[in-house]
C-alpha cells in the first residue's frame, strides 16, 4: 500500500488489532507493515516512532469509555460503571498493563477520563487532594486485577511459541500446585470443596466484591470527614 494512500488513524487501528493478538512485544513496523500491506518507511512516515504508536493506540481504546454522569445516577453508581468500563477495556486489550509498565501514559483521551472520574468523586464530596486519592485507590485496584488478565494473556503466547499448548502446560502446572498446596491445611481444605474452583471460575464476581469494598471504605472516610 503506498505512503500517500495509508491514514495514521489506519495505521493505529491495526497497530491495535496487532496487539490484541500479539501482545506489546508483537508490535514492530515490519509486522505492521505486512498487515497494511505497505512498507515499514511509509509506517513511520505517518506515525514517527514505535513509542508514539503505543501512544496513540493507547490513547484510542481510552475513548472506549463511557462517562456517566453523577448527578444523574449518584455518585456511587457512576463510580461502579466507570470502574467496571474501565475494567473491560483492560482485558479487552491486556497489552494495555504492559504500556503502563513501560510508558508515561498520556493523551486526550485519557485525559477525558481522569477529569470525569474526578468529578465523580467530588460529587461524593471528596476535594483536592482526596478526590485524588480517592480516583487512585479505584484506577489502582482495576488496573491490579487486569495485570491477572495481561499476565495469563503473555504467559499463553509464550507457552504457545515455545511448543506444546498453554492449556497442556497450564494443566501440568495446576497438579503440581495443588500437589504443593496439599501439604498446607487451608488451602487442602480449599481442595475439598468448591471454593477454589468457584474462585477461579468467577473472576468478574471476584473483581465485583473487592470493588464495593474499595466503594464501601471511601464512603466511610467521606462520613468520617463530614463529621
Amino acid at each position: 500500500m503506498p505512503r500517500d494512500t495509508l491514514s495514521r488513524d489506519q495505521i493505529v487501528r491495526t497497530a491495535i488489532e496487532l496487539m490484541d493478538v500479539e501482545g506489546l512485544e508483537g508490535l514492530n513496523m515490519r509486522a505492521l507493515g505486512d498487515r497494511l500491506d505497505s512498507a515499514a518507511t511509509a509506517v513511520y512516515w505517518h506515525v514517527k516512532s514505535k513509542d508514539n504508536l503505543v501512544l496513540l493506540a493507547t490513547d484510542q481504546v481510552w475513548g472506549e469509555l463511557t462517562l456517566p454522569d453523577p448527578d444523574a445516577v449518584g455518585w456511587r453508581a457512576a463510580a461502579t460503571a466507570m470502574a467496571f468500563d474501565l475494567y473491560g477495556m483492560f482485558t479487552r486489550h491486556p497489552w494495555l498493563v504492559q504500556v503502563f509498565a513501560a510508558h508515561v501514559v498520556y493523551g486526550e483521551g485519557k485525559a477525558r477520563h481522569d477529569d470525569h472520574q474526578l468529578a465523580v468523586y467530588e460529587a461524593a464530596g471528596f476535594t483536592g487532594a482526596e478526590a485524588d486519592r480517592a480516583a487512585a485507590a479505584v484506577f489502582t485496584y482495576v488496573l491490579g486485577n487486569a495485570a491477572g488478565v495481561a499476565a495469563t494473556a503473555a504467559l499463553t503466547r509464550r507457552l504457545d511459541q515455545n511448543g506444546g499448548t498453554a492449556q497442556e502446560r497450564f494443566r501440568d502446572a495446576m497438579t503440581k500446585a495443588q500437589e504443593i498446596a496439599t501439604r498446607f491445611p487451608r488451602l487442602r481444605a480449599r481442595l475439598d470443596t468448591t471454593a477454589g474452583t468457584d474462585y477461579a471460575a468467577s473472576p468478574d464476581e471476584t473483581f465485583e466484591f473487592g470493588l464495593h469494598a474499595v466503594l464501601d471504605g471511601l464512603e466511610r472516610c467521606d462520613a468520617r470527614r463530614r463529621r
